[in-house]
């Protein structure tokens, strides 16, 4: 049987390899006898959801059904369905937690097991751990679903119509509907397609769907909201402009997007637009939290507006962590996932793209005059990252070797700080900023660095692969 390990954001795998219906079994079967020991007074209701993926619908069912067998009752999605909106029923229903079967942004090949706490977030790394330890506990219960969903241990419903209503309460929905916003979604073919028009139906808005169609292949590309991955609908928005166009990962957790004519936005710029929005235009006020590899114009507007900012490492466990602390305005992370502490401590995708939308609105001009507009404020900044392969074994001595080893400075500014809690991050005076880090959920070693060029970042990665190559 192989190692069950939860990485960044659950457990991944790879199809018919490890993520198996024998491994799915036992990672159930763990996180039944989790739940059976901390129910604390909790329902025994579950949350199932499932993406786009090869056989998804049937590890979901899979799933329901020993939840079922260890007298839970699920609630499993009728239909294809975002991360965020099983997050959020297992917070409304007040579940005891939820399980969406996804592998995110991952390849076709993959799939995966997100464990979902009943607070409506990713479960932190205490009860990830906790459920490791439960695997192999006790022999795996399941119930049949035919009689399953008969004597109704198993619910087979449409889950997403009270996530889409909490997020319209969570926005100005009115002055987005009267907006006359045309915008376009490139849904990457994951569950996020059709989402928009759902939501502003009635409406004054006009959106277009690009890649909305059912493929488990994902049209040859990983569903992952970054430039190289929007290339036909870059071309297809040169010859038609729209406003903006919203892009939502795989299981419509995390933003990207473009401009009107298909010119890519940075998930950095799309932060700090947010984190602009919430600020200026909304009147917020609390802490911060960002993600490590997140950029540090996010630093810059939290120190111009007096507003307190927290650090996490990587993952957006952690940053569900510093919400549930309290007094928090907005969770961010690198990859594009996005908080609202006043909808549920989870990165949202649709609820991004629905307040890009009222950012629009709202200053009543194109994204790019915006973006300009905080580049002169806050000054350039240029992002870079390189995911490259590195032994595992070899992972531990580099990042004891960068801790203590650290650069004199980076290019022509001394270094100021080095981070070590979640892989190793230099930061020069001038903000710019070299980290490495091991995946969490893959062999790979992730080099990223910031400075106020393209070139400059270049470069500081440049450098980051020299230091890979010193052990």
């Amino acid at each position: 049987m192989s190692d069950i390990k939860f990485g960044t954001d659950g457990w991944r795998a790879v199809i018919a390899e490890d993520f198996t219906f024998a491994n799915l079994d036992r990672v159930t079967q763990a996180t039944s006898d989790y739940w059976n020991e901390n129910i604390n007074g909790f329902s025994r209701k579950a949350i199932v959801g499932y993406d786009r993926r090869f056989l998804s619908d049937k590890f979901a069912l899979r799933v329901a059904e020993v939840l079922a067998g260890n007298n839970f009752e699920v609630h499993l999605t009728d239909r294809p369905t975002p991360t965020p909106s099983v997050s959020y029923a297992a917070k409304d229903q007040k579940a005891v937690g939820g399980v969406m079967i996804t592998a995110s942004h991952n390849p076709p090949m993959f799939n995966g097991f997100k464990l979902k706490a009943y607070y409506g977030g990713s479960a932190d790394p205490t009860i990830c751990q906790a459920v490791e330890k439960c695997l192999d506990k006790s022999p795996v219960k399941a119930a049949t679903a035919d009689d399953a969903v008969a004597s109704g241990k198993i619910k087979i419903r449409d889950i997403r119509p009270a996530h889409y209503s909490a997020i319209k309460k969570l926005v100005d929905f009115k002055l987005i509907g009267k907006s006359k916003l045309r915008f376009a979604h490139e849904a990457l073919f994951g569950v996020g397609a059709g989402c928009f028009d759902e939501m502003l139906r009635g409406t004054t808005c006009r959106v277009t769907t690009l890649n909305g169609q059912h493929d488990p292949n994902f049209g040859g590309i990983n569903p992952e909201p970054i430039a190289k991955n929007y290339v036909t609908s870059a071309a297809y928005l040169k010859k038609h402009p729209h406003d903006i166009c919203l892009v939502t990962d795989g299981d419509a957790d995390r933003v990207g997007g473009m401009d009107g004519r298909g010119n890519p936005l940075t998930t950095h710029q799309i932060i700090c637009l947010l984190l602009h929005h919430f600020i200026v235009n909304r009147k917020g006020r609390g802490r911060v939290i960002k993600a490590l590899t997140t950029t540090s114009m996010v630093d810059k507007i939290c120190a111009h507006y007096g507003l307190p900012l927290t650090e996490t490492g990587v993952g957006f466990k952690f940053i569900c962590t510093e919400i549930l602390k309290g007094d928090a305005l907005l969770g961010f992370e690198e990859s594009g996932g996005i908080g609202y502490p006043a909808l549920m401590p989870e990165r949202d995708g649709i609820a991004s793209g629905m307040m890009l939308l009222e950012l629009l609105a709202t200053e009543k001009t194109s994204v790019n005059k915006l973006l300009a507009r905080l580049e002169k404020q806050f000054g350039p900044h240029r992002y870079g990252r390189i995911d490259t392969a590195f032994p595992l074994e070899k992972r531990g001595a580099l990042m004891e070797f960068c801790k203590k080893n650290p650069p004199a400075k980076l290019l022509r500014s001394p270094l100021a700080d080095v981070k070590t809690f979640d892989g190793v991050k230099f930061v020069a005076q001038d903000g710019s900023w070299l980290m490495l880090r091991g995946s969490g959920t893959e062999p790979i070693l992730r080099i990223y660095a910031e400075a106020k060029s393209d070139a400059d970042a270049k470069k500081l990665l440049q450098e980051g692969v020299r230091i890979t190559k010193q052990v």
